[in-house]
């Protein structure tokens, strides 16, 4: 059975985007974005929200002809993998391999996890919210920034609670610190 994972960079006062919306803080450098691109490397496919597909889908048409290696790895595993996007609004997708679902079915997920061979990618901290909720989230990966943005959207959303297990954890010179974590039953 494949595991459900929930991805995140934030700041180290845990938000994904700050009080205007912005995430510049959070590009990764090329120590980093190597590792995300070997843990992404396992994900079958990508399950997102609108606002989050909105932010992914550029490494669909991304320029990647001047770009570090590190760069160019990533939108070929991202363009590889297969997209569930979850919105109401969305008409079309404007990526390959992408349907658009109205609604987030646990069932549905349940059942894709089950036949996945490789593991899935929830992204965007309420539909991760909905799948911890729902008792989907198998791990969660969080990078965290050596930043604080005092407000904005947090990794995780109010309402929701995961007891959780370290799994793993990694410095980097950056100052980022990787957290793998399982979540408990």
């Amino acid at each position: 059975m494949a595991k459900l994972i929930y991805s995140a960079i934030a700041s180290l006062d845990g938000y994904v985007e700050d009080e205007a919306g912005k995430f510049d803080w959070a590009a990764p450098d090329e120590e980093v974005h190597a590792v995300v691109n070997d843990l992404e490397r396992r994900t079958a496919t990508y399950l997102y929200g609108r606002r989050m597909y909105e932010t992914m889908v550029f490494w669909e048409t991304a320029d990647d002809r001047e770009e570090p290696a590190v760069f160019r790895d990533y939108a070929a595993i991202w363009r590889a993998a297969d997209k569930i996007v979850y919105s109401r609004t969305l008409q079309a997708a404007s990526s390959a391999r992408t349907r658009i679902e109205g609604d987030f079915d646990p069932g549905a997920i349940r059942e894709l996890k089950s036949a996945s061979a490789s593991d899935i990618s929830i992204g965007g901290p309420e539909l991760a919210g909905q799948a911890i909720a729902a008792g989907l989230v198998d791990e969660c990966h969080l990078f965290l920034n050596p930043v604080v943005v005092g407000g904005g959207k947090g990794a995780f959303p109010d309402g929701v609670r995961a007891d959780l297990e370290l799994l793993d954890e990694r410095r980097f010179d950056s100052g980022v610190v990787y957290l793998r974590y399982r979540v408990s039953e």
